[in-house]
């Protein structure tokens, strides 16, 4: 099955006769992947449109004269595009202002900072012998803050070293990053 092209041609025309310019996104596994960045990118637009293809695609002048972005959620195929849509709706709308009860939260999340998020605990400090750092019960916020920007760096480095490669680390952070590097190769 494929998207025909008149009903989409005449869909975009009715929604860009009330938005001039809004960016046009076609969800496809061969565009261009979907990350933190391009999110925050796309919260500042006014307006956005989703085509979401649905088993074989749509007709190729849809892409080729409607679309100004095609974006994959990743090296997968799904029955078709919507559920990669709403994947990337859900993604931007939590960066518009009021979207969440507290506007830092976006801002301190997972990838918004380069970095994994680091571990969160909750009470009681003992829970079957398992115990909370230390360091988040001593009330110190400056300690408590240094422990979760080492424990992001350490998070990201165990799981996701790639993203170290796109970083520009303070020298504390290098300096951490080594001290676990030595301990790894002994």
């Amino acid at each position: 099955m494929l998207l025909k092209a008149q009903p989409i041609f005449d869909a975009v025309a009715a929604v860009k006769a009330e938005e001039t310019r809004p960016r046009v996104i076609l969800m496809d596994p061969a565009g261009k992947p979907f990350n933190q960045k391009l999110a925050e990118e796309l919260a500042t637009e006014k307006q956005l449109i989703f085509i979401c293809g649905h088993y074989e695609g749509y007709d190729e002048r849809i892409r080729t004269e409607l679309v100004t972005d095609e974006i994959s959620i990743g090296d997968y195929i799904l029955t078709g595009g919507e559920l990669a849509a709403m994947t990337m709706v859900d993604s931007i709308v939590r960066l518009l202002p009021g979207a969440l009860g507290n506007s830092e939260s976006a801002a301190s999340d997972s990838f918004s900072t380069g970095l994994l998020e680091h571990p969160h605990y909750t009470r009681p400090a003992d829970f079957r012998g398992l115990k909370v750092p230390e360091v988040l019960l001593n009330g110190n916020h400056a300690k408590i803050e240094e422990w979760r920007q080492m424990e992001s760096l350490r998070r990201t480095w165990e799981r996701r070293p790639d993203l170290l490669e796109q970083l520009e680390l303070s020298d504390q952070q290098k300096k951490w990053l080594a001290s676990w590097i030595k301990l790894d190769k002994k």
